[in-house]
This record gives structure tokens, C-alpha cells and sequence, in this order.
């Protein structure tokens, strides 16, 4: 749909598998050093070339499969796990005192990249899982363990498993992100929708009510039934129950006004005044800067009609003799819209009340739609000595998306 905000996630662990495909290359690199500095302890060399040339090329050739959870398969996984194990268990092969000495075996700590895929893949109880078989084949290496060797086990053992819990709480708060994000949108969606049908249908109902009441006789009745679906309608947007044309009723002239819509172009933006200015009148005085007040589109729109709407409350809640007033102030940072009346002011706790029984005009119509915009709407209302309401709207920098967020 236009308009609506564009969302793009990344998955919060997918730095974690860059991570490892960077540290399964440099622990290759480290391992083969290891085994070339130590070249002249080996017993059988052919062995520790074989196996390293063998893991530097099993490792080059994976590197796509530890690119994400995806690629990154249980078979594998195994697979990785076995190269690491045998890499373990052929190093008393190649060096006959590796059992009595507390040297690196041939993989080295290579072999924690294929626990840690584990962990990434898993969780921590895969983690636990392929860190205990690494763990019982270094003491089967060794032979007659040593405490460095029970140190280093518990270290790997521990680290793996740690990094497996933090995964797995990491996906459980992306998932509730998510979810987060996706009720956020559909409450703005709705809210949206909630304005839309309090500036028309809600309106044109009251209207036809309210004249025919005045008419009598057959309009009358249609008047009722109109209060009637109004009263039902409302009761369906305040509950949030409706899944989703501007108009507003001119009770001097009798007329039904539509508003000028603005079409949704990202780059597009609009002169407020141009939008403002169709609402001055006989009771409405019309204030503006001499210059353009430009806007993005969609925040011009939406700050139009909640001028509108504003205008529709006077009009229905002022009486039919008070004036009205919009003053639009062009500041650095921001706009400022203030649209005031001299009528008899809301009394206290009315908008708490009225929005109660639905009548969502001032929640929705305006506070709903400067939130949306990153504004505020502030109300000031004096029993006796009208009511003023004051739109802070703040500027976008040209060539953003011009749709309200």
C-alpha cells in the first residue's frame, strides 16, 4: 500500500556467522603455523601434512555452509564435528609424545569453529552436545590427562554452551521484535483507517441526523436510523474491530466539502498554505507567512486534515455564529499550525468522556495523526472563552519520503 513504512530486518545472529567463517580461516592459518614451527618434533611429518592440507581444504570448501543457519546443515555439522575429532585423535599418530605432553593437537583450536557452529545452529544444548564428544576426545588423546587439559575441556565446554544460550535468546528477541513491529503497523493501520471513517461516514451521519431531526416528518426517521448506524460505527472503530474520501459537513452552507488529496509520491512535497487555504470564509480567518510552507506531501496532508478536523469540531461543538481562526507559523524546524474559536470552550473531563462513547474526533482526527508525524497537538480550553488547539509538525529534510510515518 502507498504510504505505509517499508521495514527491512536482519537477523541479529547473522554477525555471528560472519564471525565464525573469519575465525575458521584464522585458526586454519594459526594450526598450519603451529605445525611448521613444530616440524621437528613430529615423528611421522607426512601425517600432520596430510591431515592439515586435508583440513585447509575442507575448510576453504565449507565456507559457504557456515555463511548463515540455513546453509549451515545437521549433515554438515556431523561432518565438520568428525574432521575435528579425527583431526584430535590422529595426533598421538603423528607425534608419539603428544599423550605426555600438554602441546596443541593438529587441528588445535580449529576445532572450537566446528563447536560453535553447533551452538549458532542449536542452541546450547547442541553446543553442549558436540563440545562434550570434542571434550572426551582430548582426554582420549592424552591419554593420561593433565590439569591444563581438564582447563582447556571446561573452557571450550563452557564458552560453547554460553554462546548457545545467547543465541537462543537472541532469537526469541527478534522474534518478539517482530511481532512487536508487526502489531505496531496494524495498530497505525487501523488508526489510520479509524480517521478515515470519522472524516467521512461518521460526519455524513451526524449530518443526516441532525437535519433530519430539523426536517421532521419522513426525514426524521431517516435521521434516527442514520444516529443509529452512526452510534454502531463508532462502537466498531473504538473497539479497533474495523479491518480498513474526506469530507466534512459546512453547517452554514449545507454543503459537503472534500479535501484535496495529495498523491503519495516519496520525493513529493506540498505548500501547506495551498491545502489551508480552501477552509477560509466568513467565519474562518485564514493567517499565513507571505512564502511557501513546504512540507512532504503526506505530512502536509495529514497535518491539513487535522486542521479539518478541528475546523469540524468548532462547526458542530461552537455553535453556528463562532468564528474561527488558523494561524500558520513557519519556524526552522518546525511548523506550527494553531486553529482557535470563540466558543463556549470544552468542559472539564468532556474529551475523556467522549472518547469513551467513541467519539474519537479530537483522539484519532488530530493527536492520532500528529503522533504518527513525530508531532504533538496540545488543546487549551477555557469554559467561557473558546478553545485553542496548537499542531507541531517537524520539518523533513527534502528528497526524504514524504508519507507520515
Amino acid at each position: 500500500m502507498a504510504g505505509r513504512e517499508r521495514v527491512v530486518r536482519m537477523s541479529v545472529e547473522q554477525p555471528l556467522w560472519r564471525a565464525l567463517t573469519a575465525y575458521r580461516v584464522l585458526t586454519l592459518i594459526y594450526a598450519a603455523l603451529l605445525a611448521g614451527f613444530g616440524r621437528d618434533k613430529w615423528e611421522r611429518p607426512w601425517v600432520a601434512v596430510a591431515f592439515l592440507a586435508f583440513l585447509a581444504l575442507w575448510t576453504l570448501v565449507t565456507l559457504p555452509r557456515v555463511a548463515n543457519a540455513a546453509s549451515c546443515t545437521k549433515r554438515f555439522l556431523g561432518l565438520d564435528l568428525t574432521v575435528a575429532l579425527t583431526g584430535i585423535l590422529l595426533t598421538p599418530l603423528a607425534d608419539f609424545d603428544a599423550q605426555h605432553m600438554d602441546g596443541p593437537t593438529l587441528p588445535s583450536i580449529w576445532t572450537a569453529g566446528s563447536v560453535l557452529a553447533f551452538a549458532l545452529k542449536g542452541g546450547w544444548r547442541w553446543a553442549a552436545f558436540a563440545s562434550t564428544l570434542v571434550a572426551a576426545a582430548n582426554i582420549v588423546e592424552r591419554g593420561e590427562p593433565s590439569e591444563d587439559t581438564f582447563h582447556n575441556v571446561l573452557l571450550v565446554w563452557v564458552a560453547s554452551i554460553a554462546i548457545g544460550y545467547v543465541v537462543e535468546v537472541a532469537r526469541a528477541s527478534e522474534r518478539t521484535l517482530a511481532r512487536a513491529l508487526e502489531i505496531e503497523a496494524a495498530t497505525r493501520e487501523r488508526e489510520r483507517l479509524a480517521r478515515d471513517i470519522h472524516d467521512s461516514v461518521l460526519q455524513v451521519l451526524a449530518m443526516v441526523q441532525r437535519r433530519g431531526t430539523a426536517l421532521g416528518g419522513e426525514a426524521a426517521e431517516l435521521g434516527r436510523m442514520a444516529g443509529e448506524q452512526e452510534v454502531a460505527l463508532r462502537t466498531l472503530v473504538s473497539s479497533g474491530l474495523v479491518p480498513t474520501t474526506r469530507v466534512s459537513e459546512d453547517s452554514a452552507e449545507g454543503a459537503v466539502v472534500r479535501a484535496v488529496e495529495i498523491p503519495e509520491e516519496e520525493s513529493a512535497e506540498a505548500d501547506l498554505r495551498a491545502l489551508l487555504a480552501p477552509h477560509a470564509g466568513s467565519r474562518v480567518t485564514f493567517a499565513e507567512p507571505g512564502a511557501p510552507v513546504v512540507l512532504a506531501a503526506g505530512a502536509a496532508r495529514e497535518l491539513a486534515a487535522a486542521v479539518s478536523a478541528a475546523l469540524d469540531n468548532v462547526r458542530v461543538h461552537a455553535g453556528p455564529d463562532a468564528q474561527a481562526w488558523i494561524l500558520v507559523e513557519d519556524e526552522p524546524d518546525e511548523v506550527i499550525v494553531t486553529v482557535r474559536d470563540d466558543g463556549p470552550g470544552i468542559p472539564e473531563g468532556r474529551l475523556d468522556q467522549a472518547e469513551g462513547e467513541g467519539r474519537l474526533g479530537v483522539a484519532l482526527s488530530i493527536r492520532g495523526r500528529l503522533r504518527d508525524l513525530g508531532g504533538t497537538a496540545e488543546l487549551i480550553s477555557v469554559p467561557g472563552q473558546g478553545t485553542e488547539v496548537e499542531l507541531k509538525v517537524p520539518k523533513v529534510s527534502r528528497g526524504k519520503a514524504g508519507t507520515a510515518r
